[in-house]
């Protein structure tokens, strides 16, 4: 006889609605406080359409299709946004200097402890501002969120970061030497170029697994994954800084390094948190990138977006900025001690039975 899958309750049941709830109240005290932080700093916010043209250029990010049917039954494929970041360029091309959004994001093929098919993403920008500037940004909204939801320290499954600590700072290519023992910098030459021999002999030599099949990018993503974000923001904030331009593609390159750009990811109890960026402000070259990054896409996944044109002619005018997308739920999760995002969503999306 069978035995039927035990599922656990829905959200909306009544018991389950009241162990969430004092997450729920504590985001948004949260989201408020963060509202008034960047009001004070001059920040206005904005609402951004979560219908685009097109979802974003990433390789392995997964958007949901929609179709758009005009009143004489043209039809026109759309998708739901993978970030705001291109309605907020546009923005600026258009001449606001310091705006913030917190969106509802959607992403495909994601759902997990700290993965959500919809979530919200706050996103800000800073016209004529180093990127520098975003990550003392940074220190202050974890210290806010802690203050807020009156705890010292941010948790996640064990593991605890103090807030109110010195953030650490550390290279791509010094967390690569330090945790794997890998020069990543000999695997990519004063172009940018990457050099996929390169990486995996070195990866071989301390012992690391390679397949014949992984490109330079796969290697990257299995240091990190395996060797680096285990050691991130434990104890302390991380600032993981420079990354190579191949795992840049929204970035700038470096003014000393043509090797790496002007990314950085923050990290706390060893989750990411936030995507930085001195923005890309080359039309051609970001639409070069957004091409590269799409042939990757069809090699892997067999599909592609399509290149938002206007956002590319929009690049042209925009002035220098920098950005940077921050994933609220997660945060929130980190100031309450909550261990899974469904935790501190008001209404999560229904679960698909595998």
């Amino acid at each position: 006889m069978n035995t039927p899958i035990s599922r656990p309750s829905p959200w909306w049941m009544p018991h389950v609605h009241a162990d969430r709830r004092p997450f729920l109240l504590a985001r948004n005290r949260i989201q408020a406080a963060l509202r008034m932080f960047l009001a004070e700093q001059d920040f206005i916010e904005v609402d951004t359409s979560t219908l685009q043209v097109s979802p974003g250029n990433e390789a392995h990010l997964h958007a949901f299709a929609t179709e758009a049917i005009t009143t004489a039954g043209a039809r026109a494929p759309l998708y739901l946004h993978t970030s705001p970041e291109f309605a907020c360029k546009k923005l600026l091309a258009a001449g606001e200097r310091r705006i913030a959004c917190f969106a509802h994001t959607y992403r495909n093929r994601e759902r997990g402890p700290l993965h959500h098919p919809e979530f919200t993403m706050l996103e800000w920008y800073r016209v004529g501002e180093s990127y520098e500037v975003l990550m003392q940004d940074c220190a202050a909204l974890l210290q806010l969120a802690a203050e807020t939801a009156g705890t010292r320290v941010l948790t996640f499954r064990g593991r605890v970061t103090d807030p109110f600590a010195s953030v650490e700072r550390v290279t791509v290519a010094e967390a690569f030497q330090c945790h794997a023992g890998i020069d990543l910098l000999a695997s990519i030459d004063p172009s940018g170029e990457t050099d996929r021999d390169e990486l995996a002999q070195a990866m071989t030599a301390v012992g690391m697994r390679v397949s014949s099949d992984d490109t330079w990018a796969d290697l990257f993503s299995r240091v990190i994954v395996d060797k680096v974000e285990p050691h991130l923001g434990m104890e302390r904030p991380t600032l993981l800084t420079e990354y190579p331009v191949a795992e840049a593609a929204l970035a700038r390159r470096t003014a000393y390094d043509p090797r790496v750009a002007e990314r950085f990811e923050l990290y706390a109890c060893g989750v990411e948190l936030a995507n930085g960026f001195g923005e890309l402000t080359d039309g051609p070259e970001q639409k070069r990138r957004f091409e590269l990054e799409m042939r990757e896409k069809q090699r892997v996944y067999g599909e592609t977006y399509p290149v938002d044109e206007d956002l590319i002619a929009a690049l042209d005018i925009m002035p220098d900025a920098s950005g940077i997308a921050l994933g609220f739920d997660r945060l929130v999760m980190l100031a309450t001690g909550a261990s899974r995002i469904e935790q501190v969503l008001w209404a999560p999306v229904a679960d698909i039975p595998e």
